[in-house]
C-alpha cells in the first residue's frame, strides 16, 4: 500500500500549480499594471502638451489666460477621449515662474499628478503617484 502511494503522481499538476501558480499570476498582474502606468504617463504628457497648446493660441490671440483657465481646461481635457483619466485621481497646479529662462515671455508650469489605480492589491501593493510638469512660455509683444 504504502509502495503504491510513493509511485502515485495523479496530484502532482495541482501541487506545482499550487506552488507555481501565485507568482506566475502576481507577476503578469505586474506586467498589467506598468502598462498601465505607462499608458497614464502618456496620457499626462498629451495633457501637458494640449494644455501647453491651448495657452499660447489664447494669449497669442490677445485673450487673457489665467491659472485658473489653465486649469479647467486640463482637467476638462484629461478626462475626455482619448484620454480618460480620472478626474478624482487627478490634481493639477498651474504656477507662475518669478523669472522667466526666456527674455520676452511669461513662464509658468503646469504640474499634473496621477494617482494609478491598481490591480496588485491582493498582494498589499496600493495605488502609486505618478508625476509630469510641463513649462508653458507665453511670448510678449
Amino acid at each position: 500500500m504504502m509502495r503504491s502511494l510513493l509511485r502515485d503522481r495523479s496530484g502532482s499538476v495541482v501541487v506545482e500549480f499550487a506552488l507555481i501558480g501565485p507568482t506566475f499570476i502576481a507577476l503578469m498582474l505586474g506586467v498589467l499594471q506598468i502598462g498601465m502606468g505607462m499608458q497614464n504617463y502618456n496620457a499626462l504628457r498629451s495633457v501637458g502638451s494640449d494644455v501647453m497648446r491651448y495657452a499660447v493660441v489664447n494669449y497669442q490671440t490677445n485673450n487673457d489666460v489665467t491659472n485658473i483657465q489653465v486649469r479647467d481646461y486640463a482637467r476638462s481635457i484629461a478626462s475626455r477621449a482619448p484620454y480618460g483619466l480620472n478626474s478624482t485621481r487627478l490634481a493639477i497646479t498651474v504656477a507662475p515662474v518669478a523669472t522667466s529662462r526666456v527674455s520676452g515671455t511669461i513662464e509658468k508650469t503646469l504640474t499634473l499628478t496621477y494617482s494609478v489605480p491598481t490591480v496588485l492589491t491582493i498582494i498589499g501593493f496600493g495605488e502609486f503617484p505618478i508625476t509630469y510638469s510641463q513649462s508653458i512660455f507665453l511670448v510678449n509683444d
